[in-house]
């Protein structure tokens, strides 16, 4: 359905157009509604607790007793289910075990083969001549239910398609997250074991009817995740400066300080005090790779510094701003963790500020050299806004007969949120807007990713043009115009 339905919106996107676009239109929404696809699937193959397929939903039956549970009491999960089984003699056991692969039983923690039970209902204690190999009750229920690879195998080595029934007792560990909390919450209500996955904290954001099992739920997920020993809930307070939000311990130590790996580069810093976002990664090598030994980066909104450390680890000297305090102190922290902080300039200044101070007065050298310059500004809620501050940043036009360095003014990297239909459009109306002039033929529009439904993230791209740098006939040069206001909604801001 979501196939036909992304298809149908492809073949009315293609109609639009706007000449900024680098790809052809119907090339560019093609990949926006791929990326989102792509980006349900991975985020799903992220959590390795879910269930993949449906083939033991109906295996087992919670007690009515877990309903509404708010303590996790793991023993009250506890449950005794027929399975079918299939007898095996051991000295072919091995081999039917791999044939029969597609319809074994399969649980987390359980074993597929188990010893049979004597006629007096005890264990063979695994000496016997035969086993028991434990099927997947949603494929084998008759003996006629094997397909036609299985029922070769069993053929060849002489094993009678002949079905018994094992008790098998299935305790919390052999279940799924899902299938705890959707034993635990109120029936018909949405189950959601999915996270965000920061070092070693799960970052969640539950719904409203989830929040009385917000401390089961914290547990469940340390139970089912290795790796995960805090898990942490946003809270609907959040500080729109530092794009930092307050957020509740849910389960495990309250250790806030991550270690995070992220393409080949290591990151520490403290999630409660800064941001990240780890379905960015693909983002950041993107605009990386797109840099040269000896290029310039400026790094408005550096954070932590995802864009910032990999550049200089490329041999990109690099300008690196943020304004909150949390992340100057992380950045220049990972720097040095990641020995490159010769090759890295930090300040902690407003976005404006800094671009209206130390990258004016660097400017005009940078121009001048050969090596190409970078500005990124990741701060989807506010940067196109931010965009005014190259206003006339360099003042007046040079002496028209010097030679003029086209060739080397600033590639802008700038990212905006947006709701529209049209996405691509308005972001660069936004851009142009700021800029007050026109990028038409001059940009480029990337989907960086599907945010929420129909909220994308966008990057537009484009060389600054000369008459923005310059100030032109009355231009303000010293961007004196009313600043865009700081409070945004919290949606807009945490995405």
């Amino acid at each position: 359905m979501a196939v036909w339905r992304g298809s149908g919106r492809l073949l009315f996107l293609v109609q639009k157009h706007h000449s900024c676009i680098s790809l052809p239109q119907n090339l560019n929404q093609f990949a926006r509604i791929s990326l989102q696809f792509f980006t349900a699937v991975h985020y799903q193959k992220a959590m390795p607790d879910q269930p993949q397929t449906s083939t033991d939903l109906g295996l087992y039956k919670p007690p009515p007793t877990v309903r509404g549970m708010t303590e996790l009491d793991r023993a009250a999960f506890s449950q005794t289910v027929s399975v079918p089984a299939i007898r095996i003699p051991t000295n072919v056991l091995n081999k039917l075990v791999k044939s029969l692969k597609k319809v074994a039983l399969q649980r987390p923690g359980l074993k597929r083969v188990v010893d049979e039970h004597k006629e007096d209902g005890n264990k063979d204690c695994g000496n016997g001549e035969h086993r028991l190999m434990l099927l997947d009750p949603n494929s084998i229920t008759f003996t006629d239910s094997f397909g036609s690879e299985e029922a070769e195998a069993l053929k060849a080595y002489g094993v009678p398609q002949e079905i018994q029934r094992y008790e098998l007792k299935l305790t919390y560990e052999n279940l799924k997250s899902e299938e705890i909390l959707r034993a635990v919450l109120p029936e018909g209500q949405d189950v959601t074991s999915g996270f965000s996955r920061v070092g070693h904290i799960a970052h969640m954001n539950l719904r409203d009817h989830q929040l009385p099992y917000k401390k089961l739920i914290g547990q469940v997920i340390i139970d089912k995740n290795p790796g995960i020993t805090c898990v942490v809930n946003k809270t609907n307070t959040i500080d729109s400066t530092y794009r930092n939000f307050q957020m509740e311990v849910l389960a495990g130590e309250s250790n806030m300080v991550a270690k995070v790996r992220e393409n080949g580069v290591l990151y520490e810093f403290d999630f409660s005090r800064v941001y990240w976002n780890p379905r960015l990664s693909t983002e950041h090598e993107r605009i990386v790779a797109l840099l040269q030994r000896g290029d310039t980066v400026v790094d408005v909104f550096a954070g932590v510094g995802p864009f910032a450390i990999p550049a200089a680890r490329r041999g990109s000297e690099v300008l690196a701003n943020d304004l909150n305090p949390d992340s100057f102190h992380w950045l220049q922290h990972n720097a040095k963790l990641n020995k490159v902080d010769q090759k890295i300039t930090s300040f902690n200044m407003d976005g404006r500020d800094f671009i209206r101070g130390p990258v004016r007065e660097r400017l005009p050298t940078l121009m001048k050299g050969s090596q190409k310059i970078h500005v990124v500004m990741n701060l989807p809620a506010l940067a196109l806004e931010f965009l005014d501050a190259f206003r006339g940043l360099l003042g007046p036009e040079p002496d028209q007969t010097l030679s003029r360095q086209d060739d080397n003014l600033p590639r802008v990297h700038c990212y905006g949120f947006s709701k529209e239909d049209d996405a691509q459009r308005n972001v660069v109306e936004r851009a142009e807007a700021s800029l007050k002039i026109s990028l038409q033929g001059q940009c480029s529009v990337h989907l960086v990713r599907n945010v929420a439904p129909n909220k994308e993230m966008m990057c537009v791209s484009f060389t600054l043009p000369r008459g923005v740098l310059y100030a032109t006939h009355t231009q303000d040069r010293d961007g004196s115009e009313e600043p865009c206001p700081k409070k945004q909604k919290c949606e807009d801001l945490t995405d």
